[in-house]
């Protein structure tokens, strides 16, 4: 009877680890699911486009243009959250806030001022990105 509870437990543990994958795994799988280097890279174009016509003086319908595209590609990024890894999952959803914050300051940038804190929200979500960015490729 031991024997024979002991074989179970035995062949169920090497039937689980035939199924189990590992943090590094998983995250890589996830990232090529997501399409996440492609969503990155065009995140950080769309985000670069918002900077420069806050840097110029664009109209408002080139800012609501190019800053509606950017909100657009954070929502849809953020869709793909979370990831396996909690620390890639935790910087993701910063940048995603600091993007999709510095999107709607931007869409509204009436002022000098607005346009400094919309840059600043740009900056700060295209570090995090970048950060992210080095975490699931040294997966």
């Amino acid at each position: 009877m031991r024997a024979r509870l002991l074989a179970l437990v035995v062949g169920g543990l090497s039937l689980g680890a035939c199924g189990s994958v590992n943090a590094t795994s998983a995250l890589s799988q996830w990232s090529h699911q997501s399409n996440f280097e492609q969503s990155m890279s065009i995140l950080l174009t769309d985000a670069r486009h918002a900077a420069s016509a806050l840097r110029t003086s664009a109209s408002a319908n080139e800012l609501h243009t190019v800053c509606a595209v950017l909100l657009v590609d954070v929502q849809s990024a953020n869709a793909a959250l979370p990831t396996p890894d909690a620390q890639t999952s935790h910087l993701l959803s910063r940048a995603y806030t600091d993007l999709g914050a510095g999107a709607n300051r931007c869409y509204v940038a009436t002022s000098s001022s607005l346009r400094v804190r919309a840059l600043a929200d740009l900056s700060r979500g295209a570090g995090e990105i970048v950060e992210a960015r080095a975490r699931v490729r040294a997966a």
